[in-house]
């Protein structure tokens, strides 16, 4: 993970990425994975997302993960959270209410640290890392969750006409990365009306995956 132009990024209010009201494909397909009220997901590479406060108005328990701390400060003044801070090895960990965020390196969050969660939703990890890093970040998502279930929202576009992130990742490299532990279903693909970086066309992809 190249945490310096995340860092960057962050810094300097580069952030076309984060999308503010949250993204209407989690209100549209998390009600396929059947959580209960109170369940406790995990957001991984979660930014400040708009998703974070409407999954905590709708009842669930958030535990995000982010490389960013700037990113976790602003998510939780915007959410006007004041969280206690602590560390946990090489990570912080902000909690306030419902609301948990891991902050440094992804890979240094483990299991025991974490807890279990109910489901995962991703919309902006596995996007955001280049082709070379998807395959450990999606083992690692694996066995830190032990496979709990999982709302993933992907890209596709001609690679070659853009340089992510976020990355084209197809249904085949979806299915490589998971197929050994989920039953895999793509439940929905959608065209993006204003393409992506100029770019067109561009979809997401939406997939639910329950554990073998």
């Amino acid at each position: 993970m190249d945490e310096q132009f995340w860092h960057g990024k962050w810094q300097r209010g580069e952030t076309a990425f984060h999308e503010a009201e949250g993204n209407p494909l989690l209100r549209r397909y998390l009600p396929a994975l059947g959580l209960a009220t109170g369940a406790r997901l995990l957001l991984p590479l979660c930014g400040k997302t708009g998703d974070i406060g409407w999954l905590l108005e709708q009842g669930y328990a958030v535990t995000g993960a982010e490389l960013s701390r700037l990113a976790i400060e602003q998510l939780f003044a915007d959410l006007g959270l004041t969280p206690d801070i602590t560390s946990v090895g090489p990570l912080e960990r902000f909690e306030a209410g419902a609301l948990t965020v891991f902050v440094g390196n992804f890979f240094d969050l483990d299991h025991h640290a974490l807890g279990e969660v109910a489901a995962v939703y991703d919309r902006a990890a596995l996007v955001a890392l280049p082709e070379a890093m998807r395959e450990r970040y999606a083992a690692h998502l694996v066995h830190l969750t032990r496979a709990a279930p999982q709302l993933l929202i992907a890209f596709e576009y001609d690679q070659s006409l853009l340089v992510g992130p976020p990355f084209a990742v197809p249904e085949a490299e979806v299915r490589r990365h998971y197929g050994a532990a989920y039953h895999l279903t793509q439940a929905g693909r959608h065209e993006l009306k204003d393409g992506l970086k100029g770019l067109k066309p561009v979809h997401e992809t939406v997939w639910l995956m329950h554990r073998r």
